[in-house]
């Protein structure tokens, strides 16, 4: 089927490519940056009492590996191998500068882990510059056991903040939708989260009807998607924690691509209950919708900008599918679109960068679907992928990595760039195809 069909229909995004069970997502490193800071992050000491039969000698989590990983997938660190560490100290006091400066080492990460009394744990860190020979950040979180992965990805984040200086996007999570086939040769439809390197994955809805087009709220508690459990496109929103699900659009026609204001309060959507594929806001209070385009073309695939401004979103008025941004209040009304995209014959799919600077895309090029980004203040154009079709980008909440759908081996699977173009990942599961990634904005203390 021709992609552009597929952008017109929402049923486009229906997979074909099927296997027969379900695993969990796994993440590789297929290029890193050239240069990439060199770093230590030193297996971190287990501060428990002495051993007893049946005590544990080591901590649940291995917090150092944890870290190590989430630090070498933003292409931006390359942490050494355990067996080039210069020793294995667990606090500052403890490190000889001297020696790891001989390594190369700029910085390096030291810690413990120890059981407290109430069963939780006390998991204290240090950032250390080897050449200033002073701590850059260091804490002791207390965390339950359940928590741990959890705290390991928030020293992750400390880390890349104190480092890079913009906030770490590893204690975030990601959705998808993942088509396998039952025992009866059936498809069977999941949408799923997960940590963002692939963890703790639960699956938040399951079916034999497609599910397309997950996003997040703004706090992270409900996802909004389409489903065709009743035989046609309708729109759902869901609680990630009680799995309470709501039907929000289910009008004549097509109900699709809903994507939620920056306020939580609104979702814009695709419809055709007046007769042609249009943007509407629909207010989740009231339930009540208001039309943002009118035109004879097709439009779709609406996303907001972050202050809420303005929408984004896919059209074919100009003869193929480009982007274009049109202008909304608080009360709904619309202003003129105005093109965004000029370069090439194909531009949809936009998903814009938390700072509003960037809007990332399908790009086609040379009969390939790639992900490129366009810089909204010059209006420059980068092509970030190489593959032959690449689809449903979206910024990670720091804007330093795109996640999209892609396909390894006539397979469904999900990857990620950075904005750059200079890092890359890929991220599969061990059977199945997985489509339709959605990256979840930072999570509310």
């Amino acid at each position: 089927m021709h992609i552009f069909s597929r952008f017109i229909i929402p049923l486009f995004l229906i997979l074909a490519v099927v296997r027969p069970s379900f695993a969990a997502l796994t993440i590789d490193i297929t290029q890193g940056i050239d240069g990439a800071l060199p770093v230590a992050v030193v297996p971190f000491a287990w501060h428990g009492t002495a051993p007893t039969q049946g005590a544990s000698t080591s901590a649940p989590e291995n917090i150092a590996a944890i870290v190590a990983s989430d630090l070498k997938r933003s292409g931006r660190f390359a942490p050494i191998p355990k067996s080039d560490l210069v020793g294995r100290p667990s606090h500052g006091s403890q490190v000889n500068y001297a020696a790891w400066r001989a390594l190369g080492m700029d910085n390096i990460v030291v810690g413990h882990v120890k059981p407290l009394a109430d069963g939780t744990y006390e998991v204290q860190f240090q950032l250390l510059d080897m050449y200033k020979a002073e701590q850059l950040v260091g804490y002791k979180i207390r965390s339950r056991r359940s928590n741990l992965r959890r705290t390991a990805h928030q020293i992750s984040d400390l880390i890349y903040k104190a480092l890079m200086g913009v906030n770490g996007a590893f204690d975030t999570n990601i959705c998808y939708v993942t088509v396998t086939k039952n025992r009866q040769g059936e498809k069977v439809y999941r949408l799923a989260i997960a940590d963002s390197d692939g963890y703790n994955e639960k699956i938040i809805l399951e079916s034999k009807s497609p599910l397309l087009s997950p996003n997040w709220s703004p706090n992270g508690s409900q996802l909004a998607y389409v489903s065709y459990s009743r035989g046609r496109p309708e729109v759902y929103v869901q609680s990630i924690l009680t799995g309470q699900a709501k039907r929000i659009a289910s009008f004549p026609g097509i109900n699709g691509a809903p994507s939620w204001s920056p306020d939580g309060k609104s979702l814009a959507l695709t419809l055709s209950k007046d007769g042609n594929a249009e943007i509407y806001i629909y207010d989740l209070r009231r339930g009540t919708t208001k039309r943002i385009t009118r035109n004879s073309a097709i439009d779709t695939e609406p996303t907001w900008l972050p202050d809420g401004s303005a929408l984004i979103f896919t059209s074919d008025r100009g003869n193929g599918p480009q982007l274009y941004q049109v202008e909304v209040n608080s009360n709904g009304a619309r202003s003129r679109p105005q093109r965004l995209t000029f370069e090439g014959s194909y531009n949809a799919r936009a998903s814009v960068s938390p700072d509003g600077k960037f809007v990332a895309m399908v790009h086609r090029i040379e009969g390939s679907y790639r992900i490129a980004v366009l810089d909204r203040e010059n209006g420059y154009l980068r092509v970030l992928t190489e593959s032959r079709l690449d689809e449903s980008p979206s910024f990670a909440p720091n804007g330093s990595m795109i996640i999209y759908a892609t396909e390894n081996k006539n397979r469904g699977v999900l990857a990620a760039v950075s904005v750059d173009g200079r890092a890359r990942q890929r991220l599969q599961l061990s059977r199945g195809d997985v489509r339709e990634p959605a990256w979840s904005h930072f999570k509310q203390k």
